[in-house]
């Protein structure tokens, strides 16, 4: 009896030798806009480490936009602050690139050979590269949208069922809403802080923002004198105040503005805010050219920045989980974005049955056909760029310059800011 116990005892030492001693791989992980992300991103690291026991998730301080995020990372890129994941604006991926800040996922796509079964088509790849250069993947795309108060819009004599189709009906009926009194605003236009909305109306008329060869400013053109003297008639003739971002938002949700046009991204917050406050509704964003006019893509990808092995295979299983399947059915219902993986939008397990079910969902849907890159100006001026855009857009909405002049005041600056071959 004493030998066999002898015998179980060196066993179990022999398997505690043989046995590799359990490793945990740590990710440290950083994303922007934590007013929509943090309970998305939550919820997919707490799935994530469930299935993967040996790598932990901990989230690096969050930024406030993608402005502020892509700045938090090159000011860190190199340093033992940087993370070794993060979420990137689409329109930021090509200072990433130019910077050489990002890990090049083309061979990872490669080496993992499925990523079609996974939901990752050709066309969801091509949303987070940069001529041709996988820098990362599609986490959350967006477009933006007409949210609508359907009981200002009643009472001004329009058809909530019936929303406008073109600008023109928006500013006549906002106008009406305006006119409604107490306090009521006609509309909100989300043009603050970056390019994105501006874009939505010059692409919306079918124009671009530099030429092809980008030597060149192109937003100046007649399309972008459309975008802007649009913006100019929402605040004359449209109701339009002089809100910032978060007076917007709180003004649209307490009932006291008619329509509203932001990313689509927003329509979980909104929905939350607005309560039983009135019966809010969704529809398409007007195109100036209904024919040849586009839309940008809104949103971010996941970004590798981790040159560590170990680190970068996990970084890996962590950036396909996050833009899979799974974290595109956290992603939509917990934001309003539209669906960055194909396997997502189509199965039941996912959100195939979700679009029926949530009507006020299904306008960013119906927009994706008209969706292209939201413009990523070259060189190291992306950020000045954005912000000299938008500080001439106030200058519209505040009524200190003319339409024309403010666009031509930009496009000079903008000019001056473009890399020289």
């Amino acid at each position: 009896m004493k030998h066999i116990t002898q015998i179980l005892a060196a066993a179990a030492i022999s398997m505690v030798v043989s046995v590799p001693a359990y490793a945990e791989t740590t990710l440290t992980v950083h994303y922007p806009m934590p007013g929509f992300f943090k309970n998305v991103m939550d919820t997919i690291s707490k799935k994530f480490m469930e299935e993967n026991p040996d790598i932990k998730i901990q989230f690096a301080a969050p930024s406030a936009t993608y402005e502020e995020g892509i700045q938090t990372i090159l000011r860190q890129a190199g340093t033992s602050e940087m993370p070794d994941v993060t979420f990137i604006g689409l329109n930021r991926l090509r200072m990433m690139d130019e910077r050489n800040v990002a890990v090049d996922l083309g061979p990872l796509v490669k080496k993992d050979g499925n990523m079609a079964e996974q939901g990752f088509s050709d066309t969801i790849l091509k949303l987070a590269q940069v001529k041709g250069k996988q820098v990362g993947l599609a986490f959350a795309t967006s477009n933006p949208i007409m949210y609508y108060n359907a009981d200002l819009v009643k009472a001004a004599g329009g058809d909530p069922n019936n929303p406008p189709k073109t600008w023109d009906e928006v500013i006549t009926l906002a106008g009406k809403i305006k006119a409604l009194g107490n306090g009521v605003d006609g509309m909100d236009f989300r043009w603050q802080g970056d390019d994105w909305m501006f874009s939505a109306l010059l692409f919306g008329a079918g124009g671009k923002m530099l030429s092809d060869d980008e030597s060149k400013v192109a937003f100046n053109g007649p399309e972008g004198q459309k975008a802007v003297e649009l913006i100019q008639r929402f605040v004359k003739e449209g109701g339009m105040p002089v809100f910032t971002k978060a007076a917007g938002e709180q003004a649209f949700a307490a009932g006291k503005v008619g329509f509203e046009f932001q990313t689509t991204g927003a329509l979980v917050n909104t929905i939350k805010n607005v309560g039983t406050k009135f019966d809010l509704r969704t529809a398409k964003i007007p195109l100036i050219d209904p024919v040849n006019g586009r839309l940008p893509t809104g949103g971010n990808a996941v970004v590798i920045l981790t040159h560590d092995p170990v680190k970068e295979e996990a970084a890996w299983k962590f950036a396909k989980f996050a833009a899979g399947p799974y974290g595109a059915s956290v992603v939509v219902p917990g934001t309003g974005y539209v669906p960055n993986n194909e396997l997502a939008a189509k199965s039941a397990n996912y959100l195939g049955d979700f679009y029926k079910k949530n009507p006020l969902f299904q306008a960013g849907l119906s927009q994706m056909s008209v969706m292209i890159p939201w413009y990523a100006f070259p060189g190291a001026n992306g950020v000045k760029v954005t912000q000299t855009i938008v500080d001439n857009l106030s200058r519209i909405v505040d009524g200190s310059a003319a339409p024309k002049e403010a666009l031509e005041d930009a496009a000079s600056d903008v000019e001056g800011m473009l890399p020289r071959s």
